[in-house]
């Protein structure tokens, strides 16, 4: 199944498996179903959440926004009700600019892996937001503070502190890969397979996990807690399948990929979308992403309404 992998492959061995490699992606897929007039829908997280809302998708709460220097001043009293909360830039990716609070008190923050800093590491990580330098393209940018996500026991022994979640590529308004990305010690916490997250594929119609992967190299235990990846199924699938396909009505994006974490209490949530995906979820899988867009391409039907577009997804089984 990963034979692929192999550094040595050659590039028509690659295209012969399904691959889709970055120029293809790029030049193929993404300047033809991606209009740039979009990308502010899913680059600035502040308007993501609120087209979200207007198709229904759940969101973290936003808590509040410091888009000039010298508002950062007034972080304390934007989180003056809250022991817990996540700052991000609004036009950030990768993870990167992402502070999680676990619990506050007394001008005290502690992070998600028990580091405590104070009220000055705060205060400049913001402005370093607003100076653009997590920020895509290094513009000027505004943080915000949101919600802290608790996400379900179901995740607890295959994620080291960190949130865990699900990344689901949608190409034409039909979910047609997912993973889901597992913080490890190596990535700090983060969900983010490039700094050292365990990435499990998982089966589009169920759930459940098909191969893990870590630094590219297939992997079958959580390297930090010693849990069978292979045991994982997502609860709640088809829920966490229609926020994918819904994200693609609110934006009009053909490709992209929608990250959704599953709270204990409010269910599966979207937490960001993206409109240049990137290509580590086929390695998470085993296949190529280039032979289901051609599927889909082929076989799916145009001009069905989101809940239409799962259902097809659930049931479809491609002749032999």
């Amino acid at each position: 199944m990963f034979a692929w992998l192999n550094n040595f492959c050659s590039p028509s061995q690659l295209q012969k498996a399904g691959v889709l490699g970055m120029n293809s992606r790029n030049f193929d897929v993404i300047s033809k179903y991606n209009k740039r007039s979009l990308y502010p829908l899913v680059d600035n997280k502040v308007k993501t959440k609120e087209i979200a809302a207007k198709v229904g998708i759940s969101t973290p709460n936003l808590i509040g926004k410091i888009e000039y220097q010298y508002e950062v001043e007034n972080i304390l009293d934007i989180i003056s009700e809250y022991r817990e909360f996540v700052i991000k830039p609004a036009q950030g990716s990768g993870g990167k600019g992402v502070l999680v609070i676990s619990n506050y008190q007394n001008k005290i923050f502690t992070t998600a892996s028990g580091k405590q800093i104070g009220y000055k590491d705060v205060y400049q990580h913001i402005s370093n937001i607003l100076s653009g330098l997590y920020s895509l393209g290094g513009k000027y940018d505004t943080a915000i503070i949101e919600e802290l996500v608790h996400f379900s026991d179901v995740f607890k022994d295959y994620s080291y502190q960190g949130v865990p979640d699900v990344r689901i590529i949608v190409y034409k308004g039909y979910p047609i890969m997912a993973m889901t990305r597992l913080p490890t010690k190596a990535s700090g916490g983060r969900a983010n397979l490039h700094q050292g997250a365990v990435g499990v594929g998982l089966d589009i119609k169920t759930g459940r996990a098909l191969h893990g992967v870590l630094r590219n190299y297939p992997i079958t235990i959580q390297p930090d807690t010693g849990a069978d990846l292979m045991q994982i199924e997502v609860p709640m699938w088809k829920e966490h399948l229609k926020i994918g396909a819904l994200a693609y009505d609110m934006t009009g994006l053909g490709y992209l990929g929608a990250d959704i974490v599953l709270d204990a209490n409010k269910g599966p949530m979207m937490l960001e979308l993206n409109a240049r995906p990137g290509l580590a979820i086929q390695i998470a899988n085993g296949i190529g992403l280039k032979s289901k867009i051609k599927e889909v391409d082929e076989f799916y039907p145009e001009n069905l309404s989101a809940q239409k577009r799962v259902e097809f997804v659930l049931n479809y089984e491609r002749a032999k």
